[in-house]
């Protein structure tokens, strides 16, 4: 719960959440908004592939942030379309669907197991053969052993779809500052404000700031992690073969990604790793990233090599988000969403929204409370 009137608000952090959660507090709430951040749009949301996979991006044991992640998918039309409508900007939603496959028997007994989870789940997940899924995409190297295909996935161009948000904030009346912030400023127990370049008062603070969050006020120390992902970005040429919708595949156990672009580019990723606040591409990074996927897509070495990448995706202890109060009264987070801020970023909104509007976190969103923490400490 949060007992306290949201007349002045704060947002630290420019990515994907805290431009969400900016643009919908100053649409749905009379309240006046600030956002800061050094480098608005930066960040992980600028290195994301922009995949909406609730599906393909399923763990066994992560049932909680399934049904979370299936909701966020469920409300994303209806995001996107208001976000177009109020930014005019279209943010590059695309609606073809993933495709599953396995480089080796070993991969595709290891697909085998998330598409049979999905199904008992009630979920759709259409198991093909090898040839069935060169039918679908033909760019596929020849020795693929089958996979499945998910046409509920969707996926957007996070880029596009971050600039749409500055624009629909703005427009909002979200006043961005570029600014480094430092610190939540709290007095008696209640947020008062926050240091950044100066003292900026607030009555609500909320922090999305990723994996920086837990610098900002002691009671989030320990609670997000960095973790680095790199990707690249290639663009196809003249008489490549084009990629029709989102492949995932595994490689001999290594996880790859191609997310294609309506205007040719493919976003080749992720590399996964455990490094602190270390953003320099690795060679060997890169290295697996096009070794695998030319594995998958052997048309892949005449495309165009664009960028290469690296950015910190914000992790939790149990590497589901956390939205809602903690701390002092006033202090919200909506951070730690790991690989999922794209596809949580309208929820996490209306869910921080809401919150600052009754006082209580929606039901959809009680997973992602970051009280459960606290629970477990006691």
């Amino acid at each position: 719960m949060i007992d306290v009137e949201p007349r002045r608000v704060v947002v630290v952090g420019g990515g994907v959440i805290g431009l969400a959660s900016a643009w919908r507090i100053a649409q749905r709430l009379p309240a006046e908004v600030r956002l800061i951040d050094p480098a608005p749009g930066g960040g992980a949301s600028a290195v994301a592939a922009g995949m909406l996979a609730p599906l393909t991006e399923a763990h066994p044991t992560e049932d909680a942030l399934l049904r979370l992640s299936l909701t966020a998918a469920e409300r994303y039309p209806a995001f996107v379309a208001d976000l177009a409508a109020a930014s005019g900007e279209d943010p590059g939603y695309a609606t073809a669907g993933t495709l599953a496959v396995a480089f080796d028997a070993d991969d595709r007994a290891e697909l085998d197991v998330l598409a049979g989870h999905l199904t008992a789940a009630g979920l759709d997940a259409e198991r093909l053969t090898s040839r069935e899924c060169r039918q679908l995409e033909p760019g596929l190297a020849t020795g693929v052993r089958g996979g499945f295909r998910v046409d509920g996935d969707r996926s957007i161009d996070n880029r596009r779809l971050v600039h749409a948000l500055r624009t629909a904030a703005a427009n909002a009346g979200v006043r961005i500052r570029e600014a480094t912030a430092t610190a939540v400023i709290e007095e008696s127990g209640r947020v008062i404000g926050v240091q950044a370049d100066g003292f900026i008062k607030a009555d609500v603070v909320v922090v999305a700031a990723g994996c920086w969050s837990g610098r900002l006020h002691p009671s989030l120390d320990g609670l997000v992690r960095p973790v680095q992902g790199e990707i690249l970005r290639l663009r196809a040429r003249r008489g490549a073969v084009p990629l029709g919708r989102t492949v995932r595949a595994t490689v001999q156990g290594h996880p790859i990604y191609l997310v294609p672009r309506a205007d040719g580019e493919v976003v080749v990723g992720a590399t996964q790793r455990e490094a602190g606040f270390d953003t320099a591409v690795t060679a060997g990074g890169a290295y697996a990233l096009l070794r695998d996927a030319r594995a998958i897509v052997p048309g892949i070495d005449e495309y165009e090599l664009v960028e290469v990448r690296a950015g910190l995706r914000p992790g939790s202890r149990d590497n589901a988000p956390l939205i809602g109060a903690f701390g002092p009264t006033g202090l919200v987070v909506a951070t730690g969403h790991h690989r999922n801020g794209i596809l949580l970023a309208g929820i996490t909104a209306d869910a921080i929204t809401a919150l600052l509007d009754d006082g209580r976190l929606p039901e959809y969103a009680t997973a992602a409370d970051p009280a459960r923490f606290v629970q477990v400490a006691r």
